[in-house]
């Protein structure tokens, strides 16, 4: 698939990932054999890096990723840091709790700090049943998750530790990288200020529908040679499913402002033959700051539809049309398509 070099000692990003968040019943239920036939279609068709979080079903997308994955030590994982889990035995069926359908009986609790950082990897290892991780992520620090808590968290990683900690891990060949994994484009330009990262996993802040990281974040991460990961490509899923159910966007229900726009996109994707889901795919990789694009994916259909979509052939009249009827940013770099 071709990857791009981070600054991590022998961290190496393939332009495609495999993001694990689906496979943790992130909405809805994915059956333990449909996900393990997922990641074990994801290993035969070449993707050489999968992602995880201890949120991600409270655990569950890390076992099931572990599982998986045993045996091939070569592969990339990464997964994240920044919430413990705790025993909760009020917790006995898989009902929808914080995005996720999940029977897993934990209840998550933000810790930043050193201690809290150490304990979070510790425990993702025993969960995934793996001797090493190649990269951890902070998760989800930023307002946009913490409101008014932020501050108290933002002085966990940097006061009390929590960078620190990630530094010595990875200094001490422990893991080969750090980042953030986050949402918002704010705090990653606080956290290159803060801390010497290698990547940013950023999801769903620069695809077809958003580009303000074209403004600060990319100059700031090519200034500093950190690699940003793209999640969320499909912005939550309307610029895969489509406008036919008015889509989700954002983790909720797409305001009508954003079908509409998705709606002429689809109009302009029909005229020239080319799936929108390839094109949002591929669009993220055109930027030089972009390493990898990390689509969660539930099973075999979908991975091979995504190995489809990264290698489709789309015109240059395509992406024309998008500037021309003001669906994309002029300075918003795009792939290079054959002519019309």
């Amino acid at each position: 698939m071709g990857d791009r070099h981070g600054r991590g000692a022998g961290l190496h990003l393939p332009r495609l990932g495999f993001g694990g968040s689906v496979i943790g019943n992130l909405a809805q239920r994915v059956e333990a054999d449909t996900a393990a036939a997922a990641v074990a279609a994801a290993i035969e068709g070449g993707f050489t890096y999968f992602d995880t979080a201890p949120h991600y079903g409270r655990g569950l997308s890390e076992r099931r990723l572990g599982d998986a994955l045993r045996g091939h030590p070569q592969l990339l994982v990464s997964t994240k840091v920044g919430r413990l889990l705790l025993p909760d035995a009020s917790i006995r069926d898989d009902g929808e709790r914080d995005g996720f359908r999940s029977p897993m009986p934990f209840a998550p609790q933000y810790d930043y700090s050193g201690d809290g950082i150490l304990r979070s990897f510790e425990a993702s290892l025993h969960r995934l049943g793996l001797a090493r991780v190649g990269l951890l992520l902070v998760h989800d620090i930023g307002r946009m998750t913490h409101g008014d808590r932020h501050d108290h968290y933002w002085r966990q990683l940097t006061d009390g530790g929590g960078f620190r900690a990630l530094e010595r891990l990875r200094d001490e060949g422990v893991i080969q990288g750090i980042g953030i994994g986050v949402n918002e484009v704010a705090v990653c330009l606080d956290a290159l200020q803060a801390a010497p990262l290698d990547v940013i996993l950023l999801a769903g802040r620069y695809t077809l529908l958003e580009q303000e990281p074209l403004d600060t974040l990319f100059p700031a991460c090519l200034a500093a040679g950190v690699q940003v990961i793209l999640g969320g490509p499909y912005n939550s899923g309307i610029l895969v499913t489509g406008t036919r159910d008015a889509g989700h966007y954002n983790y909720a229900q797409a305001p009508a402002t954003i079908v509409a726009r998705v709606r002429r996109m689809e109009h302009i994707a029909t005229t020239h033959g080319v799936p929108l889901a390839a094109a949002a795919l591929q669009f993220p990789l055109a930027h030089p700051a972009i390493a990898c694009v990390l689509p969660g994916l539930r099973d075999p259909e979908q991975v091979a539809r995504t190995l489809e979509w990264i290698d489709r052939p789309i015109p240059a009249a395509f992406w024309d049309a998008l500037r021309a009827d003001g669906l994309l940013r002029d300075d918003a770099p795009t792939p290079r398509g054959p002519a019309a």
